[in-house]
């Protein structure tokens, strides 16, 4: 039977994996990405390596196929993502300009990493990433979702924030009748919110 638990710092090649079988608006991206783990480097290493307490995994008798993962405090986060975390991939990923779609626009990301506005992280200042293998997706979901928002919830949080590609239609779907409202679009990305 599966369970949900808390992310360890040991699972982080598990969420890498993950992260790249999900890459492509919930669809497997492994064959976009020469390097299978520039994506899980953004999306799924810093929440294992740097806010750990903030996020479940899904496991059952094959391993972890799901996680949910986030920070309490957005601002906080990003910027122990610059002094922790950017620098050590910056030299990794030297010059992004070498490499090709869509690994340039991931790693130029590491290089000039987008801050979240503050008129989110004031009424939203969580936010989260999930991600099902297929084996979970159907119900899983928003037992994670009530699992993560209840801990920050606990943590005193007032609300939470992701985006998502529009591309993603399963995901939208999932999120507005989960009861995320949108409150801007970027391009081909929602952003959306939900109070806590």
């Amino acid at each position: 039977m599966p369970q949900i638990r808390p992310l360890r710092r040991e699972d982080r090649d598990a969420l890498y994996a993950i992260c790249l079988k999900t890459g492509d608006a919930g669809q497997d991206a492994t064959a976009l990405y020469r390097d299978p783990e520039l994506l899980g480097h953004l999306y799924a290493g810093p929440y294992a390596a740097l806010e750990p307490e903030s996020g479940f995994v899904l496991e059952d008798e094959e391993g972890v196929g799901g996680y949910i993962i986030g920070a309490r405090d957005t601002y906080a986060f990003e910027k122990r993502l610059e002094a922790e975390w950017w620098p050590g991939l910056r030299l990794r990923y030297p010059n992004p300009e070498t490499l090709s779609e869509p690994e340039r626009h991931l790693a130029q990301s590491l290089h000039k990493p987008w801050r979240t506005p503050r008129r989110i992280t004031e009424p939203y200042p969580s936010h989260l990433h999930i991600n099902l293998l297929p084996r979970f997706q159907g119900g899983w979901g928003r037992r994670m979702m009530d699992a993560w928002l209840a801990a920050m919830r606990e943590r005193g949080s007032p609300g939470a924030h992701l985006g998502v590609g529009m591309r993603n239609e399963r995901a939208v779907r999932f999120y507005l009748a989960y009861g995320f409202m949108e409150f801007q679009r970027w391009n081909d990305v929602l952003m959306l919110g939900i109070k806590l």
